[in-house]
């Protein structure tokens, strides 16, 4: 498996994009076939013949042609100074040069020796959890507060080795289509996985790591599917957003004793999803979301992923770089070397790097066959690919006013919403401050960031989903979107905050304090443009 390979796996957790299992209408042809192989070998082991075909058939390998693991399922836990994995080392040197000792941070903030003080990095790894968590052994011995978290670091580590194992990952074989007569349950991760029939999750690393590769479709699909787990009896959808998801239902689903079959959807308009700010879900290969299609067997689904870190795919004549042909002509040598050395550099990319504020751009995408530019159309660098007749998906690079032009006219409430996975609504703008006070503005409200975006969403009248990626991320959004200039006010709710039952299980740990650590879409809520009926107002009269 080559480093490429090795680090989409570990980005968003993506082993084999080969769909696994059969369909059901196939499946008696299987048997029959299976029936024929076993046929024939007891002829040639009672009659010993060969089939005239058996002259065609390839022949069998010898020996075992699966990769063994690199480590056993017992052998995951390693210290980030001593991994096998380059990866795993230079994330423990990050959290190095980052994170401080927490020791040190309290005693400083108590006793403020002199203002220059500064607590010590991270440099001694725990032996029970393998992070760098503090400056030194004594340390480390005096904080309590460690053990309340260590477990968790532990649980961390133990599956970011097993990623990188090379065991065969049956946790990320994705099943076709449901049958017509099987329904689908969203009550949580275990009675889905059950009845769209993945294979079984034994472990809980299992559980981890298919929750964090699956949370993004399954975030939107567990919201607008007919059986959702959200209704107006758990005051988890409200009579607005009824009302919302109904229209969008409409479109999503077939009337009552209709076949939900893809020849049903023929006639249907095409349902519009735009995920703006998006970053790693926007680099899922696109079997991963087919998994949306496969809760709507009728419907045709167009994602568009909007934002800044977009992942764009690869150019397509992007080759590895052959070396210079030798040549007789006058350069130094040294020259040619220092030169070789500086193309290489500007090549060659970091093996890790780190989360701080901000998650990195993710790596280019693979191109994929059908794979075309659409700048032409967007104005701003972008692609399309057509994956399937049920599915298509469009990545641009830009902020979402950049193109909002391209889509304003078009919106419909019926086969539009919007969805945006843990915005940041009420986190400090990095570039744009109060002209008041000074003070950073919030990013809900600045003019570089969501200020113009959330107004023109409202407008649209299409819901607005949004994810949290804890208790206090989910509050801190809410309450800015409560005193926002031009959205205070302005939306109705159609989901009311709360826990998704299809978030991560798995914990992200931050690079600048490993203390810190949060789930992938642990919460979900939306919102509408406020509605304002219209009254028709009766004619003149004296009473």
């Amino acid at each position: 498996m080559d480093n490429a390979m090795i680090e989409l796996i570990c980005s968003v957790m993506v082993v084999d994009p080969k769909i696994t299992f059969a369909l059901h209408r196939q499946r008696h042809s299987a048997v029959f076939c299976k029936g024929m192989v076993h046929l024939e070998v007891w002829l040639n082991e009672i009659c010993g013949y060969r089939n005239i075909f058996s002259f065609f058939r390839k022949k069998q390998e010898s020996g075992n042609t699966h990769t063994p693991p690199v480590l056993s399922e017992d052998d995951l836990f390693h210290p980030f100074s001593n991994s096998p994995f380059p990866a795993v080392k230079a994330r423990g040197q990050v959290v190095q040069s980052l994170a401080p000792c927490p020791v040190c941070a309290s005693t400083h903030d108590l006793l403020h020796p002199h203002p220059e003080a500064q607590p010590r990095a991270v440099s001694f790894e725990c032996p029970d959890c393998g992070w760098p968590s503090h400056c030194s052994e004594e340390h480390w011995e005096l904080d309590e507060e460690h053990r309340k978290y260590c477990s968790r670091l532990r649980e961390v580590n133990e599956d970011e080795h097993d990623l990188r194992s090379g065991r065969k990952m049956h946790e990320f074989q994705m099943p076709g289509p449901q049958a017509y007569e099987e329904a689908i349950s969203f009550a949580n991760w275990d009675v889905f996985w059950y009845t769209r029939g993945f294979p079984s999750m034994d472990t809980e690393r299992s559980r981890r790591h298919a929750s964090k590769l699956l949370t993004y479709p399954l975030t939107i699909g567990s919201i607008l599917h007919q059986n959702s787990g959200l209704t107006l009896s758990n005051q988890r959808v409200t009579p607005e957003g009824s009302r919302s998801l109904a229209a969008l239902r409409t479109t999503l689903h077939v009337p009552p004793g209709s076949p939900d079959t893809e020849e049903a959807g023929a006639s249907k308009p095409q349902m519009r999803i735009f995920i703006l700010g998006a970053r790693a879900e926007s680099s899922l290969p696109p079997h991963v979301w087919e998994q949306l299609c496969m809760l709507f067997p009728s419907c045709h689904f167009h994602l568009h992923f909007i934002g800044p870190q977009v992942s764009l795919p690869k150019p397509p004549n992007a080759s590895p770089s052959k070396p210079p042909a030798a040549s007789n002509d006058s350069t130094p040598s040294s020259a040619t070397s220092e030169s070789e050395t500086q193309a290489k550099a500007t090549e060659e990319k970091p093996v890790y790097l780190p989360n701080v504020y901000e998650p990195p751009t993710p790596a280019p995408i693979a191109r994929l066959k059908r794979t075309r530019s659409s700048i032409e159309l967007f104005g701003v660098p972008s692609y399309t690919v057509p994956y399937t007749p049920q599915l298509t998906i469009t990545g641009m690079q830009a902020t979402y006013m950049e193109v909002h032009q391209q889509f304003q006219d078009t919106f419909d409430p019926y086969t539009d919403l919007f969805v945006l996975f843990s915005p940041g609504f009420g986190f400090p703008s990095p570039s744009s401050v109060s002209e008041l006070d000074g003070q950073p503005l919030l990013q809900i409200a600045s003019p570089t960031e969501w200020g113009p975006v959330i107004p023109a969403l409202l407008a649209t009248r299409c819901p607005i989903f949004v994810t949290g990626f804890s208790p206090a991320d989910v509050e801190r959004d809410i309450r800015s979107i409560e005193t926002a200039p031009e959205v205070a006010g302005e939306f109705d709710w159609v989901v009311t905050p709360g826990p998704n039952a299809f978030g991560s299980e798995k914990w992200e740990v931050a690079d600048f304090d490993p203390r810190v650590m949060v789930k992938t879409n642990w919460g979900v809520w939306g919102i509408r443009g406020k509605g304002r009926e219209v009254r028709e107002k009766s004619g003149f009269s004296l009473f």
